[in-house]
């Protein structure tokens, strides 16, 4: 294994442990700080905070980041805002086991998204692999009882988790339009577009009278999904996808629900039941075998 591949798959376990955490925060932060106040919040504050480091950084990129606004505010919004206002609403329905586990379906709408617009093939093991995803996010958002999705009898949820899936393997596919400019830069003008895009939910939020301004848990609650989940793990996410692609480091996404199950169990006591059992199997024996398929086809030499 070389050391972008290593270095790859480091970054992508680190995001995924902050990502599955994230499930948990939003969880606790019901009754503590409201969801839309915590998805501008933490952007609010992540954006200060790599200002205070990378203005001078910024200023350098800014002719690059100016010609690229309108692509990096859309990949804000998606990426940041569309997508955890989706996962901390859906808490307030569902487990924050189901919601791991859900995020499942990530890596197989980017390797669709990739197929239809950019021809990107996929090998036939990563295909099944993805099969095995597939019926692990069915048996988890069904409950274990796939004929209640042929009978439209879906937790709202639950719903809502799968649309913001869609939209992140939107932002993840959009990645590859990036502007060649240092990391700092792009995580600024993300964070604050994401901050902006932001301000409508809250408004919504705080005219249905549905606000709730943080505590010393909400504060602290706060701070964790500021430096993990909105820091840390997208800039590390970002950097595997420059390593070894979207398609692949997607599919590490499947990591989450491992993580999340783990820690609702731990740390909320939610109930383990047998068919969160075999959707973990599912995903996780979906994920080595696409993983292990896209190894051997990139080692492949060339046709002559």
């Amino acid at each position: 294994m070389d050391t972008s591949h290593r270095t790859a798959y480091l970054l992508l376990i680190a995001t995924t442990l902050f990502w599955g955490g994230n499930a948990i925060a939003g969880k606790l932060a019901i009754g503590h700080i409201s969801p839309m106040l915590l998805t501008g919040g933490r952007w609010l504050l992540a954006c200060v905070i790599l200002l205070v480091l990378g203005w001078r950084q910024l200023r350098t990129d800014w002719p690059q980041v100016r010609r690229n606004l309108v692509l990096l505010t859309g990949l804000g919004t998606l990426g940041f805002t569309i997508f955890n206002v989706g996962l901390y609403s859906a808490l307030t329905f569902t487990t924050a086991i189901n919601v791991s586990i859900e995020q499942a379906g990530i890596p197989m709408l980017i390797f669709l998204l990739n197929y239809l617009f950019f021809r990107t093939r996929a090998t036939w093991l990563q295909m099944v692999g993805l099969v095995l995803s597939v019926a692990g996010i069915v048996f988890t958002a069904s409950h274990g009882e796939p004929a209640r999705l042929l009978a439209l009898d879906l937790n709202i949820g639950d719903a809502i988790m799968l649309a913001g899936s869609i939209v992140y393997a939107g932002y993840s596919v959009m990645l590859r339009f990036k502007p060649p400019i240092h990391w700092l830069s792009l995580m600024i003008v993300l964070c604050g577009s994401a901050f902006v895009s932001s301000i409508p939910f809250m408004a919504a939020e705080h005219m249905t009278g549905h606000a709730v301004w943080p505590d010393l848990n909400g504060w602290l609650i706060l701070a964790y999904v500021i430096v993990g989940p909105s820091i840390l793990a997208q800039i590390f996410y970002i950097r595997a996808v420059e390593l070894i692609g979207a398609n692949r480091a997607g599919l590490f996404i499947n990591l989450v629900p491992i993580f999340g199950t783990l820690l609702s169990i731990i740390l909320l006591g939610e109930d383990f039941r047998l068919y969160h059992a075999i959707a973990l199997i599912l995903t996780f024996g979906g994920i080595w075998l696409a993983e292990w398929s896209g190894r051997r086809a990139a080692r492949r030499p060339p046709p002559l």
